[in-house]
């Protein structure tokens, strides 16, 4: 028995600790207040979406921009060298002596060779064209092994060989078919060329490397020669050289075309056009993903925004789980958890879209669909970042308040 006056000892209890809640726990909560206000969530998220989806359909459709170049720079080659004469002494066009080829051809690297020459004369599909309408056509002579040095061939027809050389036969650049209205070719089908009538007998394919032939239009030497009094000196020729040794044959080529005035020879490589184009468009993908990455910050304050809203409408609950024992740690990750899922869910539409817009722009302009797993799993962290940093203010703002606050004004 307890003696009497003495005091009743209760039983000693271990202190009370707050329950712990695991990540699954964490984030089941953080999803129902995201579906508390679903429009909201989904408008915050779309702002990341557009964020993402532009900076990953940027990088998609300039890397397979740039790998279609690249597979065309691999069919064609870049070992290209363009010859073309520039004015003389006199100040006219000078000229490539008329035996060029021949004497190209002595070049040990030389694989092969064929030269052209710009004709003064006007092209149109009829006499009955206005005489003013020139449609900015060329007349080019050229030798039948032309599109074999430049790796081109016909869309339609053919293109000459020894005998429609040297008669009124003419094959047309891709882009002079078009604005004379030219289908295809056949041989009830002729265009005039110097008051001359000629035969279509072959449109070729776009040059990439010789975009000068394509508004233009391609007769035989023998047939310039014949019927526009052509005289038989090239103005141009191109020359394919071995790789290991095309600088080698562009520093001897002037003097070799034109040993008299090697200084009125222009010699380019065609390819490094198409490299200054890759590096032209490396520079406007990065001015595109500056775009798309303030598209991604908008979105991102646009998650803030949403995430203290979200505090400031929430404040009885917040107060009811502090009184109930929730701590501040806990409160501070449920809705810091909030802004990721919210920025993640954002990130993952984004990418989705920004993959189907490279496809369908990709397919619609013949490209392979060439999109770096490194620029989606860039994207998917980035979203991760904006929404950890558009997060952890309302987060830690909800941890701040007291039960007693909270629940006197929610």
């Amino acid at each position: 028995m307890t003696p009497p006056g003495s005091a009743t000892r209760s039983p000693s209890r271990p202190p009370l600790r707050p329950a712990r809640l695991g990540p699954l726990d964490v984030l089941r909560l953080s999803l129902s207040g995201l579906r508390a206000k679903p429009l909201r969530a989904v408008l915050s998220a779309a702002g990341i979406s557009i964020g993402i989806a532009a900076m990953v359909a940027v990088v998609g459709i300039s890397t397979s921009s740039r790998a279609d170049l690249r597979a065309t720079l691999d069919t064609l080659g870049t070992n290209l060298l363009h010859a073309e004469a520039g004015e003389s002494l006199t100040g006219g066009e000078a000229k490539f002596p008329a035996g060029v080829n021949a004497m190209v051809r002595r070049v040990p690297p030389v694989d092969e060779v064929s030269a052209v020459a710009r004709i003064d004369a006007e092209v149109y599909r009829s006499d009955l064209i206005p005489r003013e309408e020139t449609n900015a056509l060329e007349v080019f002579a050229a030798h039948p092994d032309l599109l074999a040095t430049l790796g081109v061939r016909t869309s339609s027809g053919t293109w000459l060989n020894r005998a429609t050389a040297r008669y009124p036969a003419v094959v047309l650049g891709s882009a002079t078919a078009r604005r004379l209205g030219v289908v295809r070719a056949h041989p009830d089908v002729q265009i005039e060329i110097g008051g001359h009538r000629f035969t279509v007998i072959g449109i070729i394919e776009p040059a990439v490397l010789a975009p000068e032939l394509n508004s233009a239009a391609l007769i035989g030497f023998g047939a310039a020669e014949r019927t526009l009094g052509f005289d038989g000196h090239p103005t141009a020729v191109y020359v394919r050289a071995q790789e290991n040794a095309v600088t080698d044959v562009r520093d001897v080529l002037a003097r070799t075309v034109n040993p008299g005035q090697p200084d009125a020879v222009r010699v380019a490589r065609p390819s490094d056009a198409l490299a200054a184009k890759l590096a032209a468009d490396e520079a406007f993908t990065g001015l595109l993903l500056g775009i798309g990455a303030v598209a991604l910050l908008v979105g991102g304050i646009g998650v803030a925004n949403t995430m203290v809203i979200a505090v400031l409408e929430r404040r009885g609950e917040i107060g009811l789980r502090r009184a109930l024992g929730a701590t501040r740690g806990q409160v501070r990750n449920q809705f810091f958890t909030e802004s990721l899922v919210l920025s993640g869910l954002g990130g993952a539409g984004g990418a989705a879209l920004g993959l189907l817009i490279t496809a369908a722009y990709a397919g619609h302009r013949g490209w392979p669909v060439a999109l770096p797993a490194s620029a989606v799993l860039a994207g998917a962290a980035g979203t991760l970042v904006i929404g950890a940093v558009a997060g952890l203010y309302p987060a830690m703002r909800a941890a701040r308040i007291s039960p007693t606050t909270a629940l006197a004004t929610g």
